[in-house]
């Protein structure tokens, strides 16, 4: 029994929401106005949806400084269609007198926290599904569509049904040549895409506060793929020293309680699963969906042409570092072209300086804008009907990524580097020393 003025123990997703609904505390499976933080929206997403409804109401964005909006999906430009899509958000920023417009530097998913707009506690809404990436640095962040973040522009609040908390403790360390893609492919075999509930899930135990924030980050962003509303990994020192190095101020840091921000001893969760993760091998999910996922020897020796190094799940510096273990003193094989799309412009500029990014040109690959590109299936970058593919995304459905024929295999930056140099599926355990 909980003592007067001694409330109830609370998951992580429940602090939170209580902070944005400006309660004590909160009640999973209640309904509640949440106060929103920050809006993010990308060019697919935002103005040239959000501005006709904003116009029928009547209605101006409720705070200019409160609402980013990200050039990605359709830079670069592929067609007439696409240029009237990008001029028309970037435009309509401007007379709307947004602060925040980061046109074609990167993936929404990694340049919103690389400016530093995504800090422990904060309650904020994206639109795109897998907005839930802001919860691997102890934000609530999830996707929401046009007519919700329209209400959101127009009042800065949302309406928001508490979340029970689902929770994977991943127990140990994973072996070397496996990384935060190959937990989540194996996740959405084990649990299925509806296996989130459309709950809060949040990730704990060694293994995940082991992880450097770019792979956390992957953890989060993919639970789009379970079916959750949100992905949550409570904030530590880690957190804090990687928001430090982008360049938040010492003071804003300061002020961030990460001891308050995780879940309390006794919580009470709707699910609670636990894994080995030093028994975890890489996985790879076969066409056309990350379910159907399996360890990588049943994938194994599978013929492809096309390696992709891209997206919020798979380009990022740390993804670039892992495929670059593999690639160094290497070439692709002959008929096989190695894209990679680095997901910012600062994550490109920083593999550069550090040879990352050299050992990835050395062993042949092709270099693409900061941008979604074959992920999103909206610019010039797409596979075509017989193309077979294996690639560090996070979906593989059919003609997500190009003509509806072509065959996409998903897998961590470290197969997909091996597979590269194999000219088939591998096992890039067999390339690390």
């Amino acid at each position: 029994m909980t003592s007067p003025g001694h409330p109830a123990p609370a998951t992580l997703a429940q602090k939170l929401v209580a902070r944005a609904a400006g309660m004590e505390a909160v009640v999973p499976g209640t309904v509640v106005t949440c106060r929103v933080d920050l809006a993010m929206s990308h060019d697919s997403s935002g103005p040239r949806r959000v501005a006709p409804l904003l116009r029928e109401l009547g209605a101006k964005v409720w705070d200019p400084e409160r609402y980013v909006i990200v050039t990605d999906h359709f830079v670069p430009a592929a067609d007439p269609e696409a240029e009237t899509i990008v001029r028309f958000a970037r435009d309509w920023a401007r007379d709307a007198g947004l602060r925040h417009v980061i046109d074609g530097e990167g993936i929404c998913h990694v340049v919103l926290p690389e400016r530093g707009h995504v800090l422990p506690g904060r309650f904020i809404v994206g639109g795109d599904s897998h907005s839930p990436t802001g919860g691997a640095f102890g934000a609530y962040m999830f996707g929401i569509g046009a007519t919700e973040m329209a209400g959101v522009l127009a009042t800065g609040e949302i309406w928001l049904r508490v979340p029970h908390t689902i929770r994977l403790h991943w127990n140990g360390r994973l072996a070397d040549g496996v990384c935060a893609k190959d937990m989540m492919l194996f996740l959405c075999a084990r649990l299925g895409m509806g296996g989130g509930r459309y709950e809060a899930v949040e990730f704990s135990g060694d293994a995940v506060t082991a992880l450097p924030m770019q792979e956390r980050m992957t953890l989060t962003n993919m639970t789009a793929e379970l079916g959750a509303q949100t992905g949550l990994i409570a904030p530590d020192d880690t957190t804090l020293r990687w928001l430090a190095d982008t360049g938040v101020a010492p003071q804003t840091l300061a002020a961030i309680d990460v001891a308050h921000w995780r879940t309390d001893a006794g919580a009470a969760v709707l699910e609670d699963h636990r894994f080995d993760a030093a028994t975890l091998p890489p996985q790879v999910a076969a066409p056309h969906s990350p379910a159907n996922s399996a360890p990588v020897e049943q994938a194994a020796g599978e013929v492809i042409d096309i390696a992709y190094l891209g997206a919020c799940t798979g380009a990022k510096l740390e993804d670039m570092r892992m495929a670059a273990r593999v690639l160094r003193g290497r070439r692709i094989a002959s008929g096989v072209t190695l894209q990679v799309a680095p997901a910012s412009l600062r994550d490109q500029q920083q593999a550069e300086r550090e040879g990352t990014l050299a050992a990835l040109r050395d062993a042949g690959a092709q270099l693409l804008p900061n941008a979604c590109n074959a992920c999103a299936g909206y610019g010039p970058t797409r596979f075509g009907a017989s193309a077979r593919a294996i690639a560090s995304t996070a979906r593989n459905f059919p003609g997500r990524m190009g003509d509806a024929g072509s065959a996409v295999w998903l897998g961590s930056p470290l197969t997909v580097a091996a597979s590269a140099v194999a000219g088939r599926i591998t096992d890039p355990r067999t390339m690390l020393s």
